[in-house]
This record gives C-alpha cells, structure tokens and sequence, in this order.
C-alpha cells in the first residue's frame, strides 16, 4: 500500500509499499521518525485517508466497511473531550449518537471508567481531572462500543515520563484483560518495547517499514522488565533500526 498527497507544490510521498499484517490480539507499534508516516498509516486503517495504491483490509472487510461497522475505537493524541459535557457523557456520546438507550449508556460509561481505573468521576468534568484522567477517559469512549481493534496516536506523548510510565502500565492490564487488538504510534524506543508483542519500525517519508521485531515478553511484564538484558537487546534493534533509516537526519 502506498500514499502520496498532490499538492500546489508537485506530489508529497507520504508511505511507500507498506505490506504488513496485524493478528488478532497483538499489540503493535508503529515508531519512527516525526513526519514518516505513522499517523497517517493509522488514518488509513480506520478509513480518515485513503491510499492512492494497494488496498487494506480490517477483520476481512475493507477499511470503509469497517469504519460503517464500527469495528474500531480511535484514541488521539489529545483528549479530545467536550468541557461543557461530565466525564460520563463524553464516554457515551459515540453511544448516544448511535442511538442507544439512556440506561445502556450509563451502564456501558460505568463499565469502562472502571476499567481505566476512573470509577466515581463520572459526574466530574474535564477540567477537573489531571491529563493522564482525561486520556484514560478517552480510552474509555474509545472502548465504549466494545470494537475489536483499538487505534491509538501517541496517546501519552504530552505526558510527563512519570504519569506516562503509569499509563504504559495500566495500558497493558487493560489490553490482557480486554483482549483487544492494538495498533499504537509513538515516538518513544522505551515505550514500544515495553507495551508491544511487536514493532514495526519505519523510515523518514516516504514512510517505508525497515524492520518487524518480536519482542516475546510475558504478558504481566512490569516497568522492571526494562533494566532486563532480553529488553535492552529490543531496544537496540529499535535504534539501530531507526539508525540505518537515517531518522536522524535533518
């Protein structure tokens, strides 16, 4: 699959024969440099870009009926969430707009605050809650309809390393426990070997995949798994990976 935007000043090639598969159940990242493409990709998969070659398939069916199927949750980079609507109603506004029952709405909110570990905020509003509470909000109106893939654009990047550790964390219990799909962008090495069963490491635009890198840790892996020798090799893959795409070059 590929991509490249027409603009005043000629063609922006954006990706460039992107071939991968993602299972049912995996967590994968995408890392590489800023502007490679990564963000983009994930558009792609969830139906907000197309591509101009190639073609892509969610769960069997195209990335347009997918979308029509509500087959995934979408997590931005910012919380996105309406200042004048509490934290439940930001949850079920997808559900309300879908036309599901008050009731139903409430429940499904009540369900997933709890699973992001925000049980008893329901009533409070965004701006009484720091920025890890809110993207943890966003990951339960993401949930809320219950899809069986979940995207998600570097939703801790604003985030100090400290709160950014916790979610990582919390993340992971949450993707054990749900059992979702996960594709996840960032720019972080630390934070994609920690979360992912695997990276997929691209170069600078046009974005290209350099490298697909298992990473075999177990699943109820803590932050301590980091200072592992098994963890430092990934991690030096990664930037080796991220090296030989010249990503750090102006």
């Amino acid at each position: 699959m590929s991509l490249t935007f027409q603009t005043a000043d000629g063609p922006v090639y954006a990706l460039s024969d992107i071939d991968l598969q993602v299972k049912h159940g995996e967590f994968v990242s995408l890392i590489g440099p800023s502007g490679c493409g990564k963000t983009t990709l994930l558009r792609i998969v969830a139906d907000l870009e197309q591509p101009t070659a190639g073609r892509v398939e969610v769960n069997g069916v195209s990335a347009r009926q997918a979308r029509l199927d509500r087959a995934y949750g979408y997590v931005f980079q910012a919380p996105a969430l309406y200042p004048w609507r509490n934290i439940e109603r930001n949850v079920t506004l997808p559900l309300e707009i879908i036309g599901m029952a008050r009731e139903e709405r409430r429940e499904r909110a009540r369900k997933y605050l709890e699973l992001v570990n925000l049980g008893g905020f329901e009533k409070k509003f965004p701006w009484q809650l720091s920025g890890g509470m809110q993207q943890r909000a966003s990951i339960a109106r993401a949930l809320c309809f219950e899809p069986e893939l979940l995207l998600m654009d570097e939703p801790f990047g604003a985030l100090d390393e400290i709160v950014r550790d916790h979610l990582n964390e919390q993340l992971l219990s949450l993707w054990a426990k749900t059992g979702k799909t996960v594709v996840f962008v960032t720019h972080s090495i630390p934070e994609a070997v920690f979360l992912s069963t695997r990276i997929v490491v691209m170069s600078p635009r046009p974005g290209r995949i350099i490298d697909v890198i298992d990473t075999n840790f177990p699943r109820d892996r803590t932050l301590d798994i980091r200072e592992t020798p098994e963890f430092l090799k990934v991690a030096h893959r990664v930037r080796e990976g991220l090296r030989a795409g010249h990503s750090y070059d102006d």
